[in-house]
C-alpha cells in the first residue's frame, strides 16, 4: 500500500532537504512519531535510526536506515519491524525561493494480512499522510 502527496514549502530547497532528511526531527513533522534516535552514522546514506511511532492506538517501533541520501533533491528512508517495512521517499525540486516537495510512504505488510491491511488501514494512513504534510507545512514557516 502507499500513499502519495505533493506541496509546497516557502523556503529553500536545501533548507527543506536538511531538515526532512535528519530523520531526527520526524518528532517535529511526523504526527504519529513520539521519538526518534540516531543509533549509527552521520546523516548521510546508511545512517540508522530508532523511530518509536502511535498508529491506531498502538505505539510500534521501527529500525529506519538511509537508503537514498542526494542532497538536496531526494532522499529515502526505510523502516522495518518484523515482517513489516514502511519507506518513505522525498523527491525535492527549487521553484525559486519555495521547494516542492513530492512525499510517497509506502508499506509493505506480510503476505498473510497484506490484502486486508490495505482495506482496514487505507483510510487511516490517508489521513496520517495529510496530518503530516499539514505538520510539514507548519514544521518549515
Amino acid at each position: 500500500m502507499d500513499v502519495e502527496r505533493s506541496f509546497v514549502v516557502d523556503r529553500p530547497v536545501e533548507e527543506v532537504f536538511d531538515f526532512l532528511a535528519d530523520f531526527e526531527n520526524t518528532e517535529t513533522w511526523d504526527p504519529g512519531t513520539v521519538e526518534t534516535t540516531r543509533i549509527s552514522g552521520d546523516g548521510g546514506l546508511g545512517t540508522r535510526y530508532r523511530n518509536v511511532s502511535r498508529f491506531m492506538g498502538r505505539t510500534v517501533q521501527l529500525e529506519y536506515e538511509t537508503i537514498a541520501h542526494d542532497r538536496p533533491t531526494h532522499f529515502v528512508c526505510r523502516g522495518v519491524n518484523g515482517a513489516t517495512v514502511a519507506t518513505d521517499h522525498l523527491s525535492l525540486t527549487r521553484d525559486g525561493d519555495r521547494t516542492l516537495v513530492h512525499y510517497r510512504a509506502v508499506f509493505d505488510f506480510p503476505r498473510s494480512w497484506g490484502w486486508i491491511a490495505g482495506l482496514v488501514l487505507r483510510r487511516p494512513v490517508e489521513k496520517l499522510a495529510d496530518e503530516t504534510i499539514a505538520q510539514i507545512q507548519r514544521s518549515l514557516t
